[in-house]
């Protein structure tokens, strides 16, 4: 999640401002129900293509330009976490943290850490202060292998 947009509830199908903030009305649709639905069912991060599986497989008559339009949108309003993997894919899972935070992601089984440091913003500020620039974010992942792959 990108530092500086206001944290953001996960309610119902449809993330709301949790403080001030985009007021604007999202319409409801049954479709982003069902999108947001099959992100809260697992922790795990997922591809659109994967949500998009589900949904099919569960019964649902959902299109694959539908289930990115609504992921998009979730992404852009801070309700979910996104990943890039090295391919250049997308991941999606429903944000844990109200708050700006890293994610510690094994490579092997996809377990993902949320994770808050306060030394990665300190830097990251100070860098920015030493070449100039102002109204800074980032993301940051870190990729590894957890214990129970390491073994």
């Amino acid at each position: 999640m990108v530092g500086g947009a206001p944290p953001l509830r996960w309610e119902d199908g449809v993330s709301t401002p949790a403080q001030g903030g985009d007021t604007r009305t999202r319409r409801r649709t049954r479709q982003g129900t069902l999108v947001t639905e099959a992100l809260g069912a697992t922790e795990e991060f997922q591809s659109a293509q994967e949500v998009f599986a589900t949904l099919r497989a569960d019964g649902h008559n959902i299109g694959l330009t539908t289930v990115y339009r609504h992921l998009t949108d979730l992404a852009e309003r801070g309700a979910v976490d996104v990943l890039r993997s090295a391919d250049g894919e997308n991941w999606y899972r429903k944000c844990e943290a109200d708050a700006h935070h890293h994610h510690l992601v094994c490579r092997i089984c996809g377990k993902t850490v949320e994770i808050k440091s306060t030394t990665v913003e300190r830097w990251t500020q100070k860098v920015a202060d030493a070449e100039g620039f102002s109204d800074v974010s980032h993301t940051v992942e870190i990729f590894g292998h957890c214990g129970a792959c390491s073994q």
